[in-house]
């Protein structure tokens, strides 16, 4: 029987389907099937569960031969490029790719402190819909950030709503949802470091504070598939 551990629906769909052991699931970012090695796609992609983020895939003794372009550079310099073993056989004339990853300012999705998409976000998630007609789409993951301001457990929800808001329109748009993985990192991985430590008052009606911070207020969005 299998534990229901995954954080989101995407990633449970992926465990029930290849069988995987509860315990492999807490140990690794990347389903495990029966056989103890990756589980990929017809496509050779690996599948990720809903504990894979590119810090802790660069954990995994997996992280090199399934991302090995999106580790920290050298992680891999010395590691094997072994592909993982299929489940089944990839399919002829298809090439894994990742599209690369896209980050955009939360401010241009969102007003300061909201996650209701503005129209010029709007326009930047159509391109991006538009792009992931281009290829043969495995998955789209948004993660959602925000800067330190503001309680922790405010911040995390605030990230998840931004997140939830880009994968509601980027369905709209025709995107299918179980092809979009969505999470919040709240204020946990930002990007300015303590350049911002010395201007005053942590509240949002610091606009020096808020104007430094601006940075990690971003949604980070990577699409993950095949060529056509």
């Amino acid at each position: 029987m299998i534990k229901k551990i995954a954080r989101n629906s995407l990633a449970i769909v992926l465990l029930a389907t290849v069988g995987i052991t509860a315990v492999q699931a807490q140990e690794r970012v990347y389903v495990i099937d029966q056989r103890d090695v990756v589980a990929v796609s017809g496509t050779g992609l690996c599948w990720r569960t809903g504990y894979w983020t590119p810090a802790a895939a660069a954990n995994d003794p997996a992280g090199c031969q399934c991302d090995r372009d999106l580790l920290p550079a050298g992680k891999c310099s010395g590691a094997a490029a072994t592909p993982a073993t299929p489940t089944q056989p990839a399919a002829p004339g298809t090439r894994p790719v990742t599209s690369g990853k896209i980050t955009i300012a939360a401010d241009a999705l969102f007003d300061f402190n909201k996650a209701v998409l503005r129209s010029e976000g709007k326009a930047k998630l159509d391109e991006l819909a538009a792009k992931s007609g281009e290829i043969n789409l495995e998955v789209i993951l948004a993660t959602g950030h925000t800067d330190r301001i503001g309680k922790d457990r405010y911040n995390q929800q605030l990230s998840e709503k931004r997140a939830a808001a880009v994968k509601q329109y980027l369905v709209s748009k025709g995107v299918e949802a179980n092809r979009i993985y969505t999470e919040g990192k709240g204020e946990t991985q930002p990007v300015t470091g303590d350049q911002c430590n010395n201007l005053g008052a942590e509240s949002g009606r610091n606009k020096k504070l808020v104007e430094c911070l601006q940075p990690d207020r971003r949604v980070d969005i990577e699409l993950i598939g095949t060529t056509k």
